[in-house]
């Protein structure tokens, strides 16, 4: 594999954080390259922001499964750091992920990334096991009451849980390398649009449910290539934040997701909001050694021409969590994209972004898996 060089400076802000004692991740026997990961993430943060985007590679405005195609490569010329991925589906044995992407093909791209030197992250918007709906079948309050041990759907969960052990365990390269995965399972629960939400569910339980998948898939399936992320939605403070936190032993990455809606009007509030928030897991990191990352954000259509500079960047740069995850441009829903594509207004705002000294795409990423 072919890593990037990044500057003398970079490399020995890198070098020495790694000679510091390793933070206890919540696998023991996490694989070599995970481990160096997650060191590479400590060592990031704080220092420049890696920008990612979901399912980059697989799809983007008026294309899908066109080889070495990105949205983001168009504009800029250079892929992402981080690439997002949705898995939801695959619990139940389809072919096809919620959004119509065959799990072969993500598999592959998350190979490539890999490859390339990228990070990949996976999310999971699994069906409801209690009513057969969607994730965002709110109807029932007694989903994640009836998966936990000791519950009616328990081994309808376990079954599920076994075919997203073997996914992960299939993401491996020719050489018999696990890649290295960041799993977002369960986010955003402190709204109460998905079924584990705070009001669908009682705080006892969202704990019980977040630390049985860890345990299932770490000790029982022995799933080893994975770095566990926790991010709500929207909170005012820590104690709305770590309101229903599983623990450390069950966290390695603290994450927040939290949209941009609206235009100009409501900019100083996100701005406001987002400032909040990464002092506050800047300041839970810094106790905990944590890396911390902003999960998923983004203003759909991009209504400023110069958000990322003058909304975001002012957002994030003084506290710059390890990365920035923007989310999908849909091949089959026009209007909804969250990253510039050639000919949209703001693309020359995120080409100014790119050359922002703190911010990393892939060719400036260091050797992340060394």
């Amino acid at each position: 594999m072919k890593y990037k060089f990044i500057s003398a400076i970079f490399m020995m802000a890198i070098t020495g954080h790694l000679s510091l004692s390793a933070q206890k991740l919540v696998d023991k026997n996490a694989t070599k390259e995970t481990q160096m990961l997650y060191k590479n993430l400590q060592a990031i943060q704080g220092k420049s922001i890696m920008i990612g985007h979901q399912d980059d590679t697989a799809y983007g405005i008026a294309w899908k499964y066109e080889k070495d195609q990105s949205d983001i490569k168009k504009v800029i010329g250079d892929y992402p750091a981080v690439y997002g991925w949705e898995i939801g589906h695959l619990e139940t044995g389809d072919s096809l992920s919620i959004d119509n992407i065959h799990f072969v093909k993500i598999r592959e791209l998350m190979l490539e990334a890999y490859h390339r030197g990228g990070i990949n992250t996976v999310s999971w918007h699994l069906r409801n096991p209690f009513t057969q709906g969607s994730s965002w079948d709110v109807s029932s309050d007694k989903v994640v009451q009836s998966i936990i041990p000791g519950g009616d759907k328990h081994d309808l969960y376990i079954k599920w849980l076994d075919r997203l052990a073997a996914f992960f365990q299939s993401v491996q390269t020719k050489d018999g390398t696990l890649v290295p995965i960041l799993f977002r399972p369960f986010h955003e629960h402190t709204g109460s649009w998905f079924w584990w939400g705070e009001k669908l569910c009682t705080k006892k339980d969202y704990i019980a449910l977040w630390q049985f998948t860890v345990t299932y898939l770490r000790d029982k399936k022995n799933v080893h290539n994975l770095l566990y992320i926790y991010s709500p939605d929207f909170v005012k403070n820590g104690q709305e934040y770590f309101d229903r936190y599983p623990g450390d032993n069950y966290v390695d990455i603290l994450g927040q997701d939290l949209y941009h809606r609206g235009g100009k009007e409501t900019a100083d509030k996100y701005i406001s909001d987002v400032q909040n928030i990464m002092q506050m897991l800047s300041a839970y990191s810094q106790k905990s050694n944590k890396p911390f990352i902003f999960s998923e954000t983004g203003a759909e259509q991009i209504p400023m021409n110069n958000w990322f500079t003058e909304v975001l960047y002012k957002a994030v740069s003084k506290d710059k969590p390890a990365y920035i995850l923007f989310w999908r441009n849909s091949y089959e829903t026009p209007c909804h994209f969250y990253a510039p594509y050639p000919g949209h207004p703001a693309a020359a705002d995120f080409i100014k972004l790119k050359h922002y000294p703190d911010i990393l795409f892939e060719s400036r990423l260091p050797a992340m898996y060394k």
